[in-house]
């Protein structure tokens, strides 16, 4: 099966968007089709109160369901 997501999106144009603790994370890409793979990796720009402008890199999908809910797409 082709992975949907892997072409790489906008920050304005993401796949998803999960909001938590004051940090949004924007996924742009994803790696894999299967996302309770235990290092399934999403590739995101994350804002934070730390880094208001946002941050670009991998990050492990289970770090980011445990921490915040699914607001876009």
């Amino acid at each position: 099966m082709k992975n949907p997501c892997l072409k790489m999106r906008t920050k304005e144009n993401p796949y998803e968007v999960w909001e938590g603790m004051g940090w949004t994370w924007y996924v742009l890409k994803k790696w894999q089709l299967d996302d309770h793979k235990p290092f399934a990796r999403w590739f995101c720009c994350v804002t934070s109160p730390f880094c208001p402008q946002g941050e670009y890199g991998d990050v492990y999908v289970n770090e980011i369901v445990e921490h915040a809910t699914k607001k876009e797409g």
